[in-house]
């Protein structure tokens, strides 16, 4: 079988046989790709997008764990992505959950009618059992025309046995109409896989063979979803349908008046562990005890015995922004629990099932700042940290929202260790003022949302999401989750703050800090109407939000000064630590656009404010 076109990241593996996990999301694919891969696993970012394709090794193939989709197609990022790894397989392992086998064969049988060597891994057959659903999995292979594996992969149960099939993988039962269709193709495009892409009106798989797409998406897809009710009709058996406990809590995540007060419990939970908890204690033990008061000390004696620390490489080696001490500090002490406080609490949303549910929640609020309800999450997130939430946008299914939630983070929200320097200082302006600050930022998240919406092309994705069943996480799942996505992302991450600490060394040693504080000092006096020493402050909220924050408290300000100074240190530009995740996530143009942005953003609405008040 041959191939138009195939990603770096494929390419890498061509001389190899490439096993690919299909599958929607929350059926277990990960437990399959962890136990057959072990050690030998590579993420990184599907190029052109910032969707994540997890590569490993089993035996002498290579084996690619796809982004969770209901059917392979070009409707988002996510589908993009799992459409080029499938092309490109050699063969396919389809894991399918036997509670919603439903939904889960309309992805089955696109993937048959592709062609490609399949083996269907039947999972969460423990569920269903429990639910009193019986499945024959006899006749759902001898339907498929493929291998179909019973399994309850949590436990380990029918894991290898899966491995094991995969050379008896093949080509399935394809639909006889659909069947036809395709070979009509096949005489302009060498790909059967493809020219299924084709016939179903993908344009990005028809340009590459100079072909225009045909119009037969919605024929077929009924096509496809007629055969996947038939052959549940014959393999399935359901029992009348009975009330469960977890069938009652998913429904109260999502009526209004018990979803709302449940979402509010949820969120202060997820702020309680990671923006108090991990960001407050956790941060404080590792990042002020640890590494601030052991670290630092001893790498600056020992480096100090060969470079001294006054001199230009002492400075970029040991100095107040060094690569060896603050970049140090920041990535072990300061980012790496909030990265594992994140994961942990994103896993364990995930495997409970209410992630989709909190989702489908928020979903019409959201969308007037053209967003769609999964982006609560990272929102949230950012007021814990910006850089948590700026990594969470990694969720969102396009550019364009990953944009718009990127640029309302590094604007409008403020993280946690701002938050207690900034309710310190309006706890003594009073109510009144503290409700101007409040209504101030408000206003600019929606009027910012709103602006984002019209000016950027296209049109955000709409909310199609799957509601699992509501279930506890499993510990060990949430661990290994955690695990392997805590490691992949300061993997990434640590060039980027390398790069960032040895930017302020040099405009530090250059004087560059300094001449960037008399060049603001003016803006700060004459437009904001503040004390010349602000512009410290606001300089160095370039390198910690907090400690931007924190110099103000130094100043004699009056109460409505107090609230300029505030409206102007929120919708500053973001710290050192977040402009690198920026730039390691949205790309260099896009994270400079966005920190200029901020500065006019910050200086216009503080001056405004100043010139009606002060």
């Amino acid at each position: 079988m041959s191939h138009s076109s195939s990603a770096p990241v494929i390419q890498e593996v061509e001389d190899k046989k490439k096993i690919v996990l299909v599958g929607n999301p929350n059926v277990g694919k990960s437990i399959f790709f962890g136990t057959w891969s072990g050690v030998y696993v590579d993420v990184s970012n599907f190029p052109g997008t910032t969707v994540e394709i997890t590569r490993g090794r089993v035996g002498e193939d290579a084996l690619f764990d796809t982004p969770g989709v209901y059917g392979v197609s070009s409707f988002n990022d996510e589908e993009r992505v799992a459409r080029d790894v499938i092309l490109s397989a050699d063969t396919v392992v389809n894991v399918v959950d036997a509670t919603h086998l439903e939904r889960d064969l309309f992805l089955t049988l696109q993937v048959i009618d592709m062609g490609l060597p399949t083996v269907v891994a039947l999972n969460f057959c423990d569920e269903a059992e429990a639910l009193g659903v019986k499945i024959d999995a006899g006749a759902l292979q001898e339907a498929l025309g493929v291998p179909v594996i019973p399994t309850t992969a949590v436990d380990g149960k029918g894991v290898a046995e899966v491995y094991s099939a995969i050379s008896l993988a093949r080509p399935g039962k394809a639909h006889p109409e659909i069947e036809a269709e395709v070979h009509k193709l096949l005489d302009r495009i060498d790909s059967r896989p493809e020219a299924l892409m084709v016939l179903e009106g993908d344009w990005t798989v028809a340009k590459r063979h100079g072909v225009e797409p045909l119009a037969e998406r919605e024929r077929v897809y009924l096509l496809r979803r007629h055969r996947a009710n038939e052959i549940v009709a014959q393999a399935v058996t359901r029992p009348e349908r009975t009330s469960r406990l977890r069938d009652l809590i998913g429904r109260l995540c999502l009526d209004p008046l018990t979803g709302i007060p449940v979402l509010l419990a949820v969120l202060w939970g997820c702020y309680q562990l990671i923006g108090v908890w991990v960001a407050g204690d956790v941060v404080g033990l590792t990042e002020e005890t640890l590494m601030q008061g052991y670290w630092e000390p001893w790498i600056r004696g020992l480096a100090g015995g060969w470079v001294a620390e006054g001199s230009a490489l002492g400075q970029i080696l040991i100095g107040e922004f060094g690569v060896l001490t603050m970049t140090v500090t920041y990535l072990l002490g300061l980012l790496l629990p909030l990265v594992l406080g994140f994961y942990v609490a994103l896993s364990v949303l995930e495997d409970s099932g209410y992630l989709p549910r909190l989702a489908t929640l928020v979903d019409r609020m959201m969308t007037s700042i053209g967003l769609n309800g999964r982006a609560v999450i990272p929102v949230i997130l950012g007021f814990g940290c910006v850089q948590l939430g700026t990594i969470t946008t990694r969720i969102l299914g396009s550019k364009r929202e990953r944009t718009i939630a990127t640029s309302i983070l590094n604007f409008v929200v403020p993280c946690s260790a701002q938050i207690g320097v900034i309710a310190g200082m309006l706890a003594v302006v009073g109510m009144k003022l503290t409700l101007a600050y409040v209504a101030t930022i408000f206003a600019c998240l929606a009027i910012l949302g709103t602006v984002l919406n019209k000016m950027i092309p296209g049109k955000s994705s709409a909310l199609l999401i799957d509601l699992p069943p509501m279930r506890l996480p499993r510990i060990g799942n949430v661990l290994r989750k955690t695990g392997v996505r805590t490691f992949f992302f300061m993997k990434e991450a640590y060039v980027w703050f390398i790069a960032g600490s040895l930017g302020v060394s040099l405009l530090h040693i250059s004087g560059g800090l300094k001449a960037w504080q008399n060049l603001v000092a003016p803006l700060t006096e004459g437009w904001l109407s503040l004390p010349k020493e602000a512009a410290t402050a606001f300089v160095m909220g370039m390198v910690r939000r907090d400690f931007g924050a924190a110099g103000l408290t130094e100043l004699s300000l009056a109460p409505w000064q107090v609230v300029v100074s505030l409206v102007v240190i929120t919708l500053f530009v973001p710290c050192i630590a977040s402009l690198m995740i920026l730039f390691k996530e949205r790309g260099v143009k896009e994270a400079m656009a966005i920190w200029a942005g901020a500065w006019v953003l910050a200086f216009t609405v503080g001056g405004v404010l100043a010139q009606i008040v002060l």
